[in-house]
């Protein structure tokens, strides 16, 4: 069954994109069948998945005002080996639109069905705002990954973040839940770091990801040859990092899946 994951933050920077690629990236290297769903206006995840932004006649703004089906659109990402939805400029315009649509927060959600059985998972890369294209992603996934640096302005905005996700939760989109929180940008010699690290893990527990993904030059690097960190250099930290968090990622969906224990005395 497909797993729908949104990596937003409403604070810009703090390395969505790259966790997007990256991570679909790590879980095709699993043998997993992925989707990364660009729906960023900037088209970073589609420049950074080796695909030309420029030259994409058809865009997720094809799919989100339904002039073209999800299937003619998807393309294949080499560098990365997952299929890609991507996006441009274009995107701009869905939003407007899609003002007077009748049940416009859901387009995304219901081109997704179409060829959710195509796949493992769906990775969607959200832009830096909360808007009518990060509502249609949070109504189309399962669960909300949240990338954040070690910072107290980052502390609030995690908890506007918050807060949105319960509202969609509450009045569209029920199955919607945090599915972890990542720290990126991670320095353990900072003190700040850690005290900010020990908060999350006092509020989120066992939602926050024990992996967390270090400044590392490769990870910069990547995306201006059009590769995620795993085909630029495998053995760069960044890209250890993100294998090991998809391998989290696989592990915690395979304890969930797993049979409860019967209560002692019961047959």
């Amino acid at each position: 069954m497909v797993r729908i994951l949104s990596i937003a933050n409403q604070k810009g920077g703090v390395g969505k994109t790259t966790t997007s690629v990256n991570l679909a990236a790590s879980l095709a290297a699993y043998k997993k069948r992925v989707l990364l769903v660009d729906i960023d206006p900037q088209g970073n995840a589609t420049m950074g998945s080796g695909v030309n932004k420029a030259e994409c006649k058809r865009s997720i703004y094809h799919v989100l005002t339904e002039k073209n089906a999800i299937e003619d659109v998807i393309v294949t990402a080499e560098q990365g080996k997952y299929h890609l939805l991507p996006a441009n400029g274009d995107l701009v315009a869905a939003e407007v639109e899609l003002m007077q649509e009748i049940g416009r927060e859901s387009r995304l959600r219901h081109a997704i069905k179409r060829v959710a059985a195509n796949y493992d998972y769906v990775i969607i890369d959200c832009p830096p705002s909360l808007n009518m294209l990060t509502v249609n992603a949070l109504v189309a996934s399962d669960g909300v990954l949240i990338p954040m640096q070690c910072e107290y302005y980052a502390l609030e905005g995690l908890s506007a973040l918050n807060n949105t996700i319960r509202q969609i939760a509450k009045l569209i989109n029920p199955r919607l839940r945090i599915e972890g929180i990542l720290r990126t940008m991670y320095d353990p010699r900072s003190s700040l770091t850690n005290a900010v690290s020990a908060q999350l893990r006092k509020y989120f527990g066992d939602r926050v990801y024990r992996v967390s993904i270090p400044r590392n030059v490769r990870l910069a690097e990547a995306p201006s040859h059009g590769k995620p960190a795993l085909a630029y250099d495998r053995n760069s930290k960044g890209s250890v990092a993100y294998l090991a968090l998809a391998g989290e990622i696989l592990r915690q969906e395979k304890a969930a899946q797993a049979p409860k224990p019967k209560p002692a005395g019961r047959k």
